[in-house]
């Protein structure tokens, strides 16, 4: 067992790197995928359903001290949502480019000079989700109305920091997205207890 294994001095990865099959596809949509992914552990196997949402991206937008937040519509709390613009990038298009694109989609404000704040995963097990996310502090100030995709959004607004923080504690932002961007933000700025 793995226990032996690393008595003998193997690693742990030694001892946990299985033998992954060749996934097999259950359910498809223009949204996701669902493969069925076999590993072969030796000792045991196990069955993994594996859920492919693509890459996704997202816009951390700041204007004088506040954060541009979207409420969306969100089926699994049936109610209206604070994030912040985001959503899938694109084939052949990358998640900066996307980013920009879904920040002008859901407010008509273009961001200029985005950079990166952090990419990580959404879960390591059965969920494929690379996600992207950036930080402009330079946006365009010239409000494009006719570029908003309306069925997507309620509406937007600019939040001051200070407010984005109570509105996590509170439970008026509970999308992880928006939260480990607006915290991944602070981080980074070196103001994680900020009071704008």
């Amino acid at each position: 067992d793995a226990m032996d294994d690393m008595q003998r001095g193997n690693t742990v990865k030694d001892a946990w790197a299985p033998k992954i099959g060749t996934p097999e596809l259950v359910y498809e949509n223009q949204y996701f995928q669902v493969s069925r992914v076999g590993a072969d552990f030796g000792a045991f196997t196990k069955e993994y359903f594996v859920l492919d949402c693509g890459r996704r991206t997202g816009m951390l937008a700041t204007r004088n001290g506040s954060l541009l937040l979207v409420q969306q519509y969100r089926l699994l709390i049936n109610g209206l949502s604070w994030e912040i613009p985001g959503g899938k990038v694109d084939d052949g298009e990358t998640p900066e480019a996307a980013a920009v694109r879904e920040c002008l989609e859901e407010t008509g404000i273009r961001c200029l000079n985005p950079r990166p704040l952090i990419s990580y995963q959404a879960g390591l097990d059965v969920i494929r989700n690379p996600i992207h996310l950036f930080s402009c502090d330079e946006v365009s100030e010239n409000h494009d109305p006719q570029s908003i995709h309306v069925q997507e959004v309620a509406g937007f607004d600019w939040f001051p920091l200070s407010r984005c923080n109570q509105m996590i504690s509170n439970g008026q932002i509970l999308d992880s997205f928006t939260i480990l961007a607006i915290l991944a933000y602070q981080m980074l700025q070196g103001k994680p207890n900020e009071k704008s």
